[in-house]
C-alpha cells in the first residue's frame, strides 16, 4: 500500500473512537434509567405521571442504545448511525421528560452531550438542523403538557434557556470538532511524511557507497549498511543486528576508534578490512552530543584519491593553459630568428641544416603547446584519413634528425603499402614521440643500447601502431598505474606523459593500451579507428 493511500485510511478512521464513546455514553444514560425505574431508588426521579410509558420507553431506549454501540463504529456509516441515534436520543429523552416530571430538568441536560457529540462529528448545517430539532421537541413537549391540563414542571425562562443552550453548544461542539479533524489529519500528515522520509534515508544510507557504521561505547556495532557489511567481511550482514564486535571484525579499526576517542586527531594511512576489498580511510564523528554513540565512516581511499586526482588535474589544466602561453612568445621569437638566420649569405651548409632543425622543433613545439591548450580547453580533435605507413616513416626520420641516438635506434616495420586511419596528425604525432621517448629511457637493460621499433598494422576495422623496446619490461604493479596522472618511477619525470597522451587518444576516439610481452620487453599499442569507422556511426 503505497503512503498516500495509508494516510487517507488513517484520515478515514478518525471518527472512529468518537463514535463508540458516543455510543457507550448512550447506553450508560440508558442504564442508569432503567436502572431508577426498576429499582428501589425509583423514588429518585419522583412521581411517574406515565409509569408504564416510561418503564416501555426506557427498556426500547435500552435495547437500541445496545444496538448502536454494536453497530455504532461502523464510519462507512457515519451519518446515518449518527443522525439516527441522536433522532433515538431526542425522542427517547422527550417521553421520558414527559413520563417523569421530576426528572425532566435532568434528562433534558444529559440530552446536551448528544448534540454536542453529533455537531462534533456531523457538517454544520446537520448540527444545527439537530439541535433546531431538539428544541422543537422539548418546546412541543411543554405544549404537549400543558393540553393535558397539567402543570409543567419547567418555567418558560428554563425552556428558552435550554434551547439556547442546544443551539449554541452545537455551533462550539462543530468548531471544536472541525479545528481537531484538521489537526489530526496535519498531524497524520506530518506523520507520513516524516514515515516517508525516514524510509528514504533509510535507503540512501543503505544504498550509500560509503560505508557507515554505528558503535556504542562497548565497541559493538549496532548498525551498518550495506558497503559498511561488505568491507568488514560481514556478508550476512550480522552487524545491522548488534551482534558483532568491532574489536573482532576489524581490530585495527577498533583501535583508531579508541586512538580518536583518546584525542587522537592525526590523519593515518588507508586500512584494509578484509581480503580483497579496497583500502579505507576511516572518519569518526559523535552521533549526538553527550552520546557513548560514534559514527564510523568507511571512504573508498580509491574514490578520495580519484576525487583529489580531479581537483589537481583541473588545477594543472588551467596553469598548463596560462605556461603554454608564456611559452608561444619566445618560441615565436626563436622560430622567427632562424628564418633570419636561413636567409642570411654567411651561414654555411652544415649551420643551414641546423637552423632548419631548430625550425622543425619550433614547429613541433608550437604544436606541443597547441595540443596542451587543445586539453586544457576541451577541444574537439580534428581527425584526417592518414597513411599511417607513410606517416610513421616521416615521424622516425625526423625523430632520428631532432635528437641524438649514438648506438640506440628507432626503427619503422611495416609490412603493408598504405594502412589507413582517421586521427588528428599533431596529436598522433605527440602521442609517438611519448611512447618512443619512454622506450628510449626505459627501454634498455644495462648498458646494452635501447631498440625500438613501430610496427603499423591492419585489424578488422582500426589500425594498429606498436611502440615495442627490448628492455626489462613493466612490472605488473607498475603496469596499472601507467596512465595515471602524476605516476612515475623516475626522479626528473612530471608523470603527465602517458597521461596526455591517452586523453589525446581519447579525444581521437583512438585507445592506447599496454601490452605485456612475454619474451621480454615492453609494447604500447595504438588502436586508431580506421577511415570508414565515422561513416558507419
Amino acid at each position: 500500500m503505497s503512503p498516500s493511500a495509508s494516510l487517507i485510511d488513517r484520515i478515514e478512521s478518525i471518527p472512529r473512537r468518537e463514535l463508540y464513546f458516543f455510543a457507550l455514553y448512550r447506553l450508560l444514560i440508558a442504564s442508569v434509567i432503567i436502572a431508577l425505574l426498576f429499582s428501589p431508588l425509583s423514588s429518585m426521579v419522583g412521581e411517574a405521571d406515565h409509569p408504564y410509558l416510561a418503564r416501555i420507553v426506557g427498556t426500547a431506549y435500552l435495547l437500541l442504545s445496545a444496538l448502536l454501540l454494536f453497530i455504532g463504529r461502523n464510519e462507512r456509516w457515519l451519518r446515518p448511525i449518527v443522525v439516527g441515534g441522536v433522532a433515538v436520543d431526542i425522542i427517547a429523552a422527550v417521553l421520558l421528560a414527559h413520563a417523569l416530571p421530576g426528572a425532566s430538568a435532568g434528562i433534558s441536560m444529559s440530552l446536551l452531550f448528544n448534540i454536542a457529540a453529533a455537531a462534533t462529528l456531523l457538517p454544520l448545517s446537520w448540527g444545527l438542523g439537530i439541535a433546531v430539532t431538539a428544541s422543537a421537541a422539548t418546546a412541543g413537549e411543554y405544549v404537549w403538557k400543558l393540553l393535558e391540563g397539567g402543570d409543567p414542571t419547567r418555567t418558560l425562562a428554563e425552556l428558552a434557556m435550554f434551547i439556547t443552550s442546544y443551539l449554541a453548544l452545537a455551533f462550539v461542539s462543530y468548531q471544536v470538532g472541525n479545528r481537531a479533524r484538521r489537526n489530526q489529519q496535519l498531524a497524520n500528515q506530518r506523520g507520513a511524511e516524516v514515515a516517508n522520509l525516514f524510509e528514504i534515508n533509510e535507503l540512501i544510507i543503505r544504498r550509500m557507497r560509503t560505508g557507515v557504521l554505528v558503535v556504542d561505547g562497548a565497541n559493538r556495532i549496532t548498525l551498518a549498511n550495506e558497503a559498511a557489511s561488505t568491507l568488514i567481511g560481514d556478508a550476512d550482514g550480522n552487524s545491522g543486528s548488534g551482534r558483532l564486535e568491532l574489536a573482532s571484525a576489524a581490530p585495527e579499526l577498533a583501535r583508531r576508534l579508541q586512538r580518536w576517542r583518546n584525542g587522537w586527531t592525526n590523519d593515518e594511512l588507508p586500512i584494509q578490512l578484509s581480503p580483497d576489498q579496497p583500502e579505507v580511510q576511516p572518519r569518526f564523528a559523535r552521533l549526538l552530543a553527550g552520546s557513548d554513540l560514534t559514527l564510523v565512516f568507511l571512504d573508498d581511499s580509491s574514490v578520495v584519491s580519484r576525487r583529489a586526482e580531479s581537483l589537481t588535474l583541473s588545477a594543472m589544466g588551467r596553469f598548463s593553459a596560462s605556461l603554454a602561453h608564456e611559452i608561444r612568445n619566445p618560441l615565436a621569437a626563436i622560430n622567427y630568428a632562424a628564418q633570419l638566420l636561413e636567409e642570411s649569405t654567411a651561414i654555411g651548409d652544415t649551420d643551414r641544416r641546423l637552423l632548419q632543425i631548430i625550425h622543425q622543433q619550433c614547429q613541433r613545439t608550437n604544436g606541443i603547446v597547441e595540443s596542451v591548450l587543445g586539453l586544457a580547453r576541451r577541444e574537439r580533435a580534428n581527425p584526417e584519413n592518414l597513411d599511417l605507413a607513410a606517416f610513421v616513416r616521416r615521424f622516425v626520420i625526423e625523430y632520428k634528425q631532432g635528437i641524438t641516438l649514438e648506438t640506440d635506434s628507432v626503427e619503422p616495420i611495416i609490412s603493408e603499402t598504405s594502412v589507413h586511419a582517421l586521427m588528428d596528425p599533431r596529436h598522433l604525432h605527440q602521442i609517438l614521440t611519448v611512447l618512443v621517448h619512454n622506450a628510449l629511457k626505459y627501454g634498455r637493460i644495462g648498458q646494452d643500447p635501447a631498440r625500438v621499433r613501430l610496427r603499423v598494422a591492419r585489424q578488422e576495422r582500426a589500425a594498429v601502431i606498436d611502440v615495442m623496446d627490448r628492455g626489462p619490461g613493466i612490472p605488473e604493479s607498475v603496469a596499472s598505474q601507467l596512465f595515471r596522472p602524476f605516476y612515475t618511477t623516475s626522479e626528473h619525470g612530471t608523470g603527465l606523459g602517458l597521461y596526455i597522451a591517452r586523453e589525446l587518444c581519447r579525444a581521437n576516439q583512438a585507445r592506447l593500451e599496454y601490452v605485456s610481452v612475454p619474451a621480454g620487453g615492453a609494447c604500447f599499442r595504438l588502436i586508431l579507428p580506421g577511415p570508414h569507422t565515422m561513416l558507419h556511426e
